[in-house]
């Protein structure tokens, strides 16, 4: 999440009580957060520079997008590679097996959605596959 819930806080305690409630959250809470899933995708697309993904997603800051690499990399859905021999040294992102699987999953809640609520696309300039 973007900030820390303070313990005591009624945010806390809704997010427990949803917690205990339905175990789905937690991966919600895990893939949520805004612009995630949108670079993990980028990436799988072949946009797999930290200054390509500024373009793609020219309005996202540099701080969020390199919290959101180091998210995705510290979940293994993200490799994080640094080219050798590079000056200034270049740093690719490359999804994982993992990523894969998980992109699948969002693919196929895309086309429920785009079948079950005629959900359009709303990607940067580009639609899912289909």
């Amino acid at each position: 999440m973007a900030t820390k819930v303070k313990e005591c806080s009624t945010n806390a305690y809704n997010l427990k009580v949803l917690a205990d409630s339905c175990e789905v959250n937690d991966v919600l809470a895990m893939i949520s957060p805004r612009w995630k899933m949108q670079i993990l995708y980028s990436i799988s697309k072949g946009v797999r520079q930290f200054n390509c993904l500024q373009k793609t997603f020219p309005s996202l800051s540099d701080q969020v997008l390199g919290k959101r690499l180091k998210e995705l990399v510290n979940e293994g859905l993200v490799e994080k590679t640094m080219l050798a021999d590079t000056v200034p040294q270049q740093t690719l992102y490359t999804h994982t097996k993992r990523a894969e699987a998980l992109l699948e999953i969002i693919l196929e809640l895309y086309l429920w959605g785009k079948k079950e609520w005629d959900l359009q696309a709303c990607t940067v300039g580009k639609k899912l596959p289909v």
